[in-house]
């Protein structure tokens, strides 16, 4: 990994929270998701087969992209400062990015789907874009995440997007973003050889490394 301008900012944004599943009525409330829709506050997320859960999936890959990227001179923001909280919801999580003046907001996550053979990471990027920030910068950020992801082996999805990219015009977190912006769905939770990977401390090293490269990449 590289240097990177001094100055620069990240915000890391792990999806889920540890609290989120005995907190239903708070994170069931509606909020603002961005193109005149409303949302859901959160969600408990998904888990493996073997009750790994995705919110301790994408806190650990945070604190590991964190330590990479502070280690080159970035400096990281956290949406939340734990895995035992509730939230906070998606329209905050945006704003955390926002009042940040962030050079790059990067969302964590981890998929769910049950379709039979699914598997491998996408990037998602909001498009139409609403904004500046939503147009180039955030689909170059997007494609250097996806350049870092399969620079270090890890297979594009099989299900969902192009290549490795997937652009929404449905998250709530990337609409309301005033700065480039995407998430990352690391891969599917509920393929056995998948979760495997996602559930060792190697695995999220690995996509930690290939996620903190691919945020150098588009910083540098």
């Amino acid at each position: 990994m590289k240097a990177v301008p001094g100055g620069k900012v990240v915000v890391l944004d792990p999806g889920h929270n540890g609290g989120n599943a005995s907190h239903a009525a708070e994170i069931n409330r509606l909020v603002p998701a961005g193109r005149g829709r409303s949302k859901p506050c959160n969600t408990t997320g998904t888990a493996t087969g073997n009750g790994y859960a995705e919110h301790a999936f994408t806190w650990d890959l945070a604190m590991r992209v964190r330590d990479a990227l502070t280690a080159r001179g970035v400096k990281v923001v956290l949406t939340r400062p734990d895995n035992t909280g509730v939230g906070p919801c998606v329209d905050r999580r945006a704003a955390i990015g926002n009042d940040s003046g962030a050079d790059a907001v990067v969302s964590l996550h981890a998929d769910g789907s049950t379709t039979a053979g699914a598997h491998g990471f996408h990037i998602a990027y909001s498009a139409p874009p609403l904004n500046d920030a939503q147009g180039e910068p955030s689909l170059r950020l997007a494609r250097s995440l996806r350049d870092g992801m399969v620079a270090a082996g890890l297979a594009t999805s099989t299900y969902i997007g192009k290549q490795g990219l997937s652009p929404r015009d449905d998250l709530g977190g990337l609409n309301l973003s005033t700065r480039p912006a995407a998430l990352v769905e690391c891969g599917n939770m509920r393929d056995p050889a998948e979760a495997a990977v996602l559930s060792s401390a190697a695995g999220r090293q690995r996509y930690a490394d290939a996620i903190a490269n691919g945020v150098l990449g588009y910083l540098g």
